[in-house]
């Protein structure tokens, strides 16, 4: 594939990107506005993020998998009109039931998205420095929506109401879904591997049961039957998920691929440092508009700063993963992520507006620096045939950070004891620190190799993936 129409498809690839990272920071903007216009409570709005990320985290290693044997582009494709359909049917959502309901379509067509298209990226990439640059951009995208997010979901929330936030996905998905048939090259595994029915059921119940006991634990008791069920459920599914993927020839989650160090350090960095986002705009955007008593537009307005970092640090971020390996922009997402922790959990930084742009400064740099390094090091050393497994992988680690954040620190909000989630989001600052450090030095990087080489012994089909023009 030439260099431009490389560059091209990752252009595309970024829209659908943008959509689903673009969909979550408004709506964020959005909760006191639904909180009042439709009666919700905390877990109400918990559950309008929730319902989203949890379907995506369950079917994100099923959308991966479906791509290497049906096809990237026809399952890109199908994932961009069912996102575009469920946003269409979101805005016109009567109540807040329905709401949450086509938030689960949106995310049925999301899960086909993020993973699908890393993998395209991967498959069009295949130099590490390029693909390291490419993935940066990549990157520099989450930056652009929380920069625009705030603004755009500000203005439509004061202007035209919640409604409209929805609206914007139609013509961006619809534009992305032409450009894609038109310009995007078909791909698919040599020898895609077999569904696994059973681990899929198992992974949406495991988190399913767990979100919902960490949600509706306060409203319902903490040790009551329905919630001490949740959680039995819960770990039961987790162990029968373990047990069963490891006896399975070809399941849903590789178990081998946790051998590699720097790959088990990606995805739980990933849990951390997404459960920290989406417990500090939680945290951020009822403080703002319910504490505060600003708009959603100056509520926006005030999150600038991160967001700016983000957007300015995300491909920088990639650029010294390509030059220096993924340790250094690690250590310092950790270092400047505990900072912003530790500024609210311990110096009250809602209090002073200083302290706060410092707070918002030093989360952007992190959460910047942090998003390069988990996707590359995700989707690096495999084997081509398992570039949508390894994507979905990355892509689900962070929907699950998401949905715990919201969950946890959530919960905190729901009981009045905000600190409590202040100190929540700095011990995942801290957990990013210390992964950073472990798993990217010579032990880490000997895991790997040793990892891939197990791969390729076991795998009965060791080709790259093949690409087609359309």
């Amino acid at each position: 594939m030439p260099s431009s129409r490389r560059w091209l498809v990752l252009g595309i690839c970024c829209s659908a990107l943008l959509l689903v990272s673009l969909d979550n920071t408004i709506l964020n903007v959005a909760l006191p506005s639904l909180r009042k216009d439709l009666g919700a409570s905390v877990s109400g709005l918990q559950w309008t993020i929730d319902a989203y990320v949890v379907v995506l985290a369950s079917l994100f290693m099923l959308a991966g998998s479906t791509a290497d044997r049906f096809g990237r582009r026809r399952v890109f494709v199908t994932g961009l009109a069912l996102f575009t359909a469920g946003s269409a049917l979101c805005s016109l959502a009567p109540g807040l039931g329905w709401l949450i309901a086509f938030r689960a379509v949106q995310a049925v067509g999301g899960s086909m998205l993020n993973p699908v298209a890393m993998s395209i990226i991967t498959n069009a990439f295949t130099r590490p420095a390029e693909r390291a640059r490419a993935i940066g951009v990549w990157g520099g995208v989450v930056g652009i929506s929380m920069a625009a997010g705030p603004i755009i979901g500000g203005t439509l929330v004061e202007s035209v109401g919640w409604r409209s936030i929805f609206w914007i996905n139609v013509p961006v998905g619809l534009a992305a879904l032409v450009m894609t048939l038109r310009y995007v090259p078909e791909s698919r595994a040599p020898r895609p591997r077999r569904f696994d029915p059973a681990g899929q059921l198992l992974m949406i119940v495991l988190l399913a049961s767990l979100t919902y006991g960490i949600i509706e634990g306060r409203a319902a008791g903490w040790g009551s039957p329905e919630i001490v069920g949740c959680f039995t459920l819960s770990v039961a599914a987790l162990a029968a998920l373990i047990v069963h993927e490891n006896r399975r020839f070809e399941p849903l989650i590789e178990p081998r691929l946790f051998r590699s160090a720097p790959l088990a350090g990606a995805t739980a960095t990933a849990v951390c440092a997404f459960a920290a986002l989406s417990g500090f705009l939680f945290l951020n955007m009822l403080h703002l508009q319910e504490r505060r008593g600003l708009s959603a537009l100056d509520a926006g307005v005030h999150m600038l700063p991160m967001a700016a970092m983000c957007l300015v640090f995300a491909p920088l971020s990639g650029r010294l993963v390509g030059a220096r390996g993924p340790r250094l922009p690690l250590v310092l997402a950790g270092v400047t992520l505990t900072a912003s922790g530790v500024l609210f959990a311990a110096f009250e930084a809602e209090s002073s507006d200083p302290l706060l742009f410092t707070a918002y400064v030093l989360f952007g740099i992190g959460f910047g620096l942090v998003n390069a390094p988990i996707t590359n090091t995700a989707v690096s050393g495999l084997p081509h045939s398992r570039a949508g497994v390894a994507a979905a992988l990355a892509s689900t680690s962070r929907q699950v950070g998401t949905s715990l954040g919201v969950a946890v620190i959530g919960a905190t909000a729901a009981a009045g004891t905000g600190v409590t989630g202040w100190w929540i989001v700095t011990g995942c600052g801290l957990a990013v620190l210390t992964l950073g450090t472990i798993t990217t030095g010579r032990w880490a990087a000997r895991t790997a190799e040793r990892a891939a080489t197990g791969l390729d012994r076991n795998s009965p089909d060791r080709t790259r993936t093949s690409v087609t023009t359309p």
